[in-house]
Protein backbone atom coordinates (compact mmCIF):
# COMPACT_ATOMS: atom_id res chain seq x y z
CA UNK A 1 0.00 0.00 0.00
CA UNK A 2 2.71 2.46 0.98
CA UNK A 3 4.51 1.56 -2.39
CA UNK A 4 1.52 2.33 -4.39
CA UNK A 5 0.92 6.00 -2.18
CA UNK A 6 4.61 6.44 -3.23
CA UNK A 7 3.85 5.54 -6.74
CA UNK A 8 1.05 7.80 -7.08
CA UNK A 9 2.37 10.63 -5.64
CA UNK A 10 5.60 10.26 -7.97
CA UNK A 11 3.64 10.41 -10.75
CA UNK A 12 1.54 13.28 -9.62
CA UNK A 13 4.44 15.40 -9.35
CA UNK A 14 6.49 14.29 -12.42
CA UNK A 15 2.56 15.02 -14.30
CA UNK A 16 2.62 18.65 -12.59
CA UNK A 17 6.14 19.71 -13.72
CA UNK A 18 6.13 18.17 -17.28
CA UNK A 19 3.17 20.32 -17.21
CA UNK A 20 4.84 23.50 -15.86
CA UNK A 21 7.67 23.20 -18.24
CA UNK A 22 5.13 23.31 -20.95
CA UNK A 23 3.18 26.43 -19.42
CA UNK A 24 6.70 27.93 -18.59
CA UNK A 25 7.89 27.69 -21.83
CA UNK A 26 4.28 29.59 -23.16
CA UNK A 27 4.38 32.24 -21.06
CA UNK A 28 7.82 32.76 -21.89
CA UNK A 29 7.07 32.95 -25.99
CA UNK A 30 4.31 35.25 -24.50
CA UNK A 31 5.59 37.34 -22.54
CA UNK A 32 8.49 37.82 -25.58
CA UNK A 33 6.00 38.51 -27.65
CA UNK A 34 4.08 41.46 -25.79
CA UNK A 35 7.38 42.58 -25.10
CA UNK A 36 8.31 42.76 -28.90
CA UNK A 37 4.82 44.32 -29.54
CA UNK A 38 5.22 46.68 -26.76
CA UNK A 39 8.74 47.43 -28.38
CA UNK A 40 7.45 48.38 -31.87
CA UNK A 41 4.31 50.13 -30.79
CA UNK A 42 6.49 52.21 -28.83
CA UNK A 43 8.74 52.92 -31.86
CA UNK A 44 5.64 53.09 -34.00
CA UNK A 45 3.86 55.87 -31.83
CA UNK A 46 7.41 57.87 -31.36
CA UNK A 47 7.41 57.37 -35.37
CA UNK A 48 4.14 59.06 -35.63
CA UNK A 49 4.73 61.85 -32.96
CA UNK A 50 7.68 62.80 -34.70
CA UNK A 51 6.07 62.59 -38.36
CA UNK A 52 2.99 64.63 -36.91
CA UNK A 53 5.12 67.16 -34.95
CA UNK A 54 6.86 67.79 -38.40
CA UNK A 55 3.98 68.13 -40.81
CA UNK A 56 2.27 70.60 -38.19
CA UNK A 57 5.30 73.06 -37.85
CA UNK A 58 5.57 72.61 -41.81
CA UNK A 59 1.48 73.68 -41.90
CA UNK A 60 2.65 76.16 -39.63
CA UNK A 61 5.65 77.51 -41.28
CA UNK A 62 3.18 77.68 -44.57
CA UNK A 63 0.34 79.06 -42.89
CA UNK A 64 2.35 82.31 -41.53
CA UNK A 65 4.28 82.45 -44.93
CA UNK A 66 0.92 82.57 -46.73
CA UNK A 67 -1.29 84.74 -44.21
CA UNK A 68 -1.75 87.92 -45.54
CA UNK A 69 -2.50 89.47 -42.13
CA UNK A 70 0.14 88.75 -39.47
CA UNK A 71 -0.02 87.81 -35.96
CA UNK A 72 0.33 91.01 -33.49
CA UNK A 73 3.28 92.75 -32.63
CA UNK A 74 4.27 94.87 -30.13
CA UNK A 75 4.03 98.37 -31.80
CA UNK A 76 6.71 100.32 -30.13
CA UNK A 77 9.17 97.39 -31.58
CA UNK A 78 7.43 97.31 -35.08
CA UNK A 79 8.19 101.39 -35.20
CA UNK A 80 11.77 101.39 -34.34
CA UNK A 81 12.57 98.61 -36.48
CA UNK A 82 10.58 100.27 -39.51
CA UNK A 83 11.56 104.49 -38.70
CA UNK A 84 15.47 103.55 -37.65
CA UNK A 85 17.51 106.56 -38.25
CA UNK A 86 17.25 110.51 -37.32
CA UNK A 87 15.63 111.99 -40.74
CA UNK A 88 12.77 113.89 -40.30
CA UNK A 89 11.05 111.60 -41.63
CA UNK A 90 11.26 108.86 -38.80
CA UNK A 91 10.93 111.30 -35.82
CA UNK A 92 8.19 112.42 -37.10
CA UNK A 93 6.69 108.60 -37.87
CA UNK A 94 8.14 107.57 -34.49
CA UNK A 95 6.06 110.26 -32.53
CA UNK A 96 3.17 109.14 -34.51
CA UNK A 97 3.41 105.83 -32.79
CA UNK A 98 4.01 107.29 -29.51
CA UNK A 99 0.95 109.09 -29.61
CA UNK A 100 -0.70 106.35 -30.38
CA UNK A 101 0.67 104.29 -27.38
CA UNK A 102 0.06 107.35 -25.14
CA UNK A 103 -3.34 108.89 -26.09
CA UNK A 104 -5.09 106.10 -28.33
CA UNK A 105 -3.58 103.28 -25.87
CA UNK A 106 -3.06 101.08 -29.10
CA UNK A 107 -0.30 98.44 -27.94
CA UNK A 108 -0.23 95.96 -30.29
CA UNK A 109 -0.47 95.90 -34.64
CA UNK A 110 -1.12 93.56 -36.82
CA UNK A 111 0.75 93.89 -40.49
CA UNK A 112 -1.20 93.63 -43.21
CA UNK A 113 -0.22 92.71 -46.93
CA UNK A 114 1.37 95.21 -48.74
CA UNK A 115 -0.67 94.73 -52.26
CA UNK A 116 -3.58 97.09 -53.93
CA UNK A 117 -6.09 94.88 -51.43
CA UNK A 118 -4.44 96.07 -48.31
CA UNK A 119 -7.53 98.11 -47.12
CA UNK A 120 -10.39 95.80 -48.43
CA UNK A 121 -8.31 92.83 -46.73
CA UNK A 122 -7.94 95.26 -43.32
CA UNK A 123 -11.48 96.24 -43.37
CA UNK A 124 -13.31 92.74 -43.81
CA UNK A 125 -10.17 90.51 -41.43
CA UNK A 126 -11.00 92.80 -38.51
CA UNK A 127 -15.11 92.08 -39.77
CA UNK A 128 -14.62 88.28 -40.18
CA UNK A 129 -12.78 88.46 -37.02
CA UNK A 130 -15.02 90.67 -34.45
CA UNK A 131 -18.02 88.51 -35.53
CA UNK A 132 -20.09 91.43 -36.78
CA UNK A 133 -22.94 89.88 -38.66
CA UNK A 134 -24.26 91.19 -42.40
CA UNK A 135 -25.45 95.32 -42.96
CA UNK A 136 -28.94 95.49 -41.88
CA UNK A 137 -29.50 95.92 -45.95
CA UNK A 138 -27.54 92.48 -46.82
CA UNK A 139 -30.11 90.22 -44.42
CA UNK A 140 -33.52 92.29 -46.52
CA UNK A 141 -32.13 91.23 -49.84
CA UNK A 142 -29.94 88.44 -51.26
CA UNK A 143 -26.92 89.84 -52.52
CA UNK A 144 -26.22 86.55 -54.79
CA UNK A 145 -28.90 88.02 -56.95
CA UNK A 146 -27.30 91.45 -57.21
CA UNK A 147 -24.85 90.67 -61.15
CA UNK A 148 -28.08 89.27 -62.26
CA UNK A 149 -30.33 92.24 -61.43
CA UNK A 150 -27.35 94.84 -62.79
CA UNK A 151 -27.30 92.59 -65.91
CA UNK A 152 -30.65 91.84 -66.91
CA UNK A 153 -33.24 94.31 -65.01
CA UNK A 154 -30.71 97.05 -65.13
CA UNK A 155 -29.81 96.65 -68.62
CA UNK A 156 -25.85 97.31 -67.29
CA UNK A 157 -24.47 94.70 -69.86
CA UNK A 158 -20.94 97.16 -69.45
CA UNK A 159 -20.16 94.70 -66.32
CA UNK A 160 -18.40 92.36 -69.09
CA UNK A 161 -16.02 94.82 -69.12
CA UNK A 162 -15.39 94.23 -65.14
CA UNK A 163 -11.64 93.33 -64.12
CA UNK A 164 -10.88 91.18 -61.33
CA UNK A 165 -8.26 93.18 -59.77
CA UNK A 166 -4.82 91.70 -61.40
CA UNK A 167 -7.03 89.70 -64.05
CA UNK A 168 -7.88 92.64 -66.55
CA UNK A 169 -9.46 90.49 -68.91
CA UNK A 170 -13.00 89.27 -68.21
CA UNK A 171 -15.15 89.40 -70.98
CA UNK A 172 -18.66 87.35 -70.88
CA UNK A 173 -17.36 85.52 -68.34
CA UNK A 174 -17.86 88.34 -65.95
CA UNK A 175 -21.65 87.30 -64.34
CA UNK A 176 -20.76 83.74 -63.53
CA UNK A 177 -17.06 84.97 -62.43
CA UNK A 178 -19.14 87.55 -60.48
CA UNK A 179 -21.48 85.32 -58.92
CA UNK A 180 -19.25 82.90 -57.54
CA UNK A 181 -17.26 85.64 -55.72
CA UNK A 182 -20.78 86.84 -54.27
CA UNK A 183 -20.97 83.22 -52.77
CA UNK A 184 -17.58 83.33 -51.28
CA UNK A 185 -18.76 86.38 -49.59
CA UNK A 186 -21.91 85.28 -48.18
CA UNK A 187 -20.77 81.90 -47.37
CA UNK A 188 -17.71 83.06 -45.39
CA UNK A 189 -18.90 86.12 -44.05
CA UNK A 190 -22.13 83.95 -42.67
CA UNK A 191 -20.12 80.88 -41.44
CA UNK A 192 -17.44 82.76 -39.30
CA UNK A 193 -19.90 85.84 -37.91
CA UNK A 194 -22.04 82.39 -36.62
CA UNK A 195 -18.82 80.89 -34.65
CA UNK A 196 -19.28 82.94 -31.26
CA UNK A 197 -16.09 81.39 -29.64
CA UNK A 198 -13.23 84.19 -30.37
CA UNK A 199 -10.48 81.68 -30.91
CA UNK A 200 -12.21 79.07 -33.19
CA UNK A 201 -13.35 82.59 -35.28
CA UNK A 202 -9.60 83.53 -35.43
CA UNK A 203 -8.45 80.24 -36.96
CA UNK A 204 -11.14 80.66 -39.81
CA UNK A 205 -10.04 83.61 -40.35
CA UNK A 206 -6.47 82.51 -40.52
CA UNK A 207 -7.02 80.32 -42.67
CA UNK A 208 -9.15 81.94 -45.02
CA UNK A 209 -6.39 84.64 -45.56
CA UNK A 210 -3.87 82.55 -45.95
CA UNK A 211 -5.73 81.19 -48.98
CA UNK A 212 -4.76 84.04 -51.67
CA UNK A 213 -8.03 82.26 -54.14
CA UNK A 214 -10.67 83.11 -51.25
CA UNK A 215 -9.98 85.74 -50.46
CA UNK A 216 -9.37 87.63 -53.55
CA UNK A 217 -12.98 86.41 -54.71
CA UNK A 218 -13.99 88.50 -51.20
CA UNK A 219 -12.23 91.45 -51.96
CA UNK A 220 -14.03 91.54 -55.44
CA UNK A 221 -17.63 91.03 -54.18
CA UNK A 222 -17.25 94.06 -52.05
CA UNK A 223 -16.06 96.06 -55.42
CA UNK A 224 -19.13 94.77 -57.05
CA UNK A 225 -21.38 95.77 -54.22
CA UNK A 226 -19.91 99.09 -54.25
CA UNK A 227 -20.46 99.23 -58.50
CA UNK A 228 -23.72 98.01 -57.67
CA UNK A 229 -24.92 100.73 -55.02
CA UNK A 230 -23.14 103.73 -57.26
CA UNK A 231 -25.20 102.27 -59.87
CA UNK A 232 -28.50 102.38 -57.55
CA UNK A 233 -27.73 105.84 -56.51
CA UNK A 234 -27.29 107.20 -59.83
CA UNK A 235 -30.63 106.14 -61.26
CA UNK A 236 -31.93 107.59 -58.57
CA UNK A 237 -30.65 110.60 -58.88
CA UNK A 238 -31.53 110.76 -62.68
CA UNK A 239 -35.05 110.05 -61.79
CA UNK A 240 -35.26 112.02 -58.63
CA UNK A 241 -36.38 108.79 -57.03
CA UNK A 242 -35.71 109.55 -53.58
CA UNK A 243 -32.41 111.23 -51.65
CA UNK A 244 -29.05 109.52 -51.50
CA UNK A 245 -26.18 109.60 -49.33
CA UNK A 246 -23.86 113.33 -49.44
CA UNK A 247 -21.08 110.67 -50.41
CA UNK A 248 -22.72 109.89 -53.90
CA UNK A 249 -22.22 113.30 -54.96
CA UNK A 250 -18.56 113.79 -54.07
CA UNK A 251 -17.95 110.43 -56.25
CA UNK A 252 -20.09 111.69 -59.15
CA UNK A 253 -18.27 115.18 -58.65
CA UNK A 254 -15.35 113.75 -59.72
CA UNK A 255 -14.76 113.63 -63.46
CA UNK A 256 -13.07 109.99 -63.19
CA UNK A 257 -16.64 109.12 -61.63
CA UNK A 258 -19.34 111.41 -63.30
CA UNK A 259 -21.69 108.41 -64.18
CA UNK A 260 -21.11 104.41 -62.61
CA UNK A 261 -19.67 102.83 -65.92
CA UNK A 262 -16.79 105.80 -65.63
CA UNK A 263 -16.44 104.68 -61.76
CA UNK A 264 -16.09 101.27 -62.63
CA UNK A 265 -13.45 102.10 -65.40
CA UNK A 266 -11.36 104.37 -64.12
CA UNK A 267 -11.41 103.15 -60.35
CA UNK A 268 -12.99 100.14 -59.26
CA UNK A 269 -11.13 98.03 -62.45
CA UNK A 270 -7.79 99.01 -61.17
CA UNK A 271 -8.26 98.56 -57.36
CA UNK A 272 -6.24 95.42 -56.55
CA UNK A 273 -4.06 95.81 -59.91
CA UNK A 274 -2.22 99.06 -59.79
CA UNK A 275 -4.03 101.27 -57.02
CA UNK A 276 -6.02 101.26 -53.54
CA UNK A 277 -9.00 102.62 -52.19
CA UNK A 278 -9.37 106.81 -52.34
CA UNK A 279 -11.04 108.52 -49.67
CA UNK A 280 -13.98 108.82 -51.32
CA UNK A 281 -14.16 105.00 -52.09
CA UNK A 282 -13.54 104.50 -48.12
CA UNK A 283 -16.53 106.59 -47.09
CA UNK A 284 -18.31 104.20 -49.32
CA UNK A 285 -17.30 101.03 -48.37
CA UNK A 286 -17.78 101.87 -44.27
CA UNK A 287 -20.95 103.36 -45.73
CA UNK A 288 -22.13 99.60 -47.47
CA UNK A 289 -20.72 97.44 -44.81
CA UNK A 290 -22.27 99.54 -41.79
CA UNK A 291 -19.27 99.75 -39.70
CA UNK A 292 -17.33 102.85 -38.74
CA UNK A 293 -13.93 103.02 -40.00
CA UNK A 294 -11.40 104.71 -37.81
CA UNK A 295 -7.93 105.41 -39.57
CA UNK A 296 -5.18 106.74 -37.69
CA UNK A 297 -3.32 108.48 -40.49
CA UNK A 298 0.55 108.59 -39.41
CA UNK A 299 1.67 110.51 -41.87
CA UNK A 300 -1.08 113.63 -41.13
CA UNK A 301 0.76 113.27 -37.26
CA UNK A 302 -0.27 117.03 -35.80
CA UNK A 303 -2.64 117.70 -38.42
CA UNK A 304 -6.63 118.04 -37.91
CA UNK A 305 -6.63 114.76 -40.39
CA UNK A 306 -4.55 112.48 -37.84
CA UNK A 307 -7.71 110.59 -37.03
CA UNK A 308 -10.07 110.65 -39.81
CA UNK A 309 -13.90 108.45 -39.90
CA UNK A 310 -15.15 106.72 -42.66
CA UNK A 311 -17.80 107.64 -43.05
CA UNK A 312 -17.81 110.85 -40.98
CA UNK A 313 -22.08 110.21 -40.50
CA UNK A 314 -22.37 107.18 -38.87
CA UNK A 315 -24.88 105.28 -36.81
CA UNK A 316 -24.79 104.80 -33.25
CA UNK A 317 -25.34 101.01 -33.48
CA UNK A 318 -22.95 100.53 -36.58
CA UNK A 319 -19.68 98.49 -35.01
CA UNK A 320 -16.60 100.32 -35.10
CA UNK A 321 -13.23 98.99 -36.35
CA UNK A 322 -10.01 100.59 -36.39
CA UNK A 323 -6.90 100.90 -38.70
CA UNK A 324 -3.66 102.93 -39.34
CA UNK A 325 -1.66 104.33 -42.64
CA UNK A 326 1.70 105.62 -42.88
CA UNK A 327 0.77 106.98 -46.52
CA UNK A 328 -3.08 106.15 -47.33
CA UNK A 329 -1.69 103.22 -49.32
CA UNK A 330 -1.31 100.77 -47.11
CA UNK A 331 -3.13 99.70 -44.30
CA UNK A 332 -2.45 97.76 -40.67
CA UNK A 333 -4.44 97.03 -38.05
CA UNK A 334 -4.02 98.45 -34.97
CA UNK A 335 -4.80 96.56 -31.46
CA UNK A 336 -5.71 97.83 -27.73
CA UNK A 337 -5.62 94.84 -26.14
CA UNK A 338 -3.65 95.31 -22.42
Amino acid sequence: GRHEVWSWTTATKESLCLMWQKVKVQLMLSMSFLAAVFWYCRRLYSFLAQLLKRWSNYLQRKLIRNLSVLPEVDLFGYSVREWKGETKQAKHMREAYEELFRTHHVKYLRQVKRDNYSVVRAVLFQIFSQGIPFPSWMKERDILKLPEKLLYSQGCNWIQQYSFGPERYTGPNAFGKLRKCMEALKTNWAEISATKDHEERGDMCNILFSDESKEYKLYEAVKFIMLYEVVEAYEKIKSRGGPVHNLFSLLFARDSSSDPLSFMMNHLNSIGDSICLDQVELFLLGYLLQVKIRVYRLHRFNTEEFQVNYPDEYRREWNEISLLTEDDRYYHIPLYRT
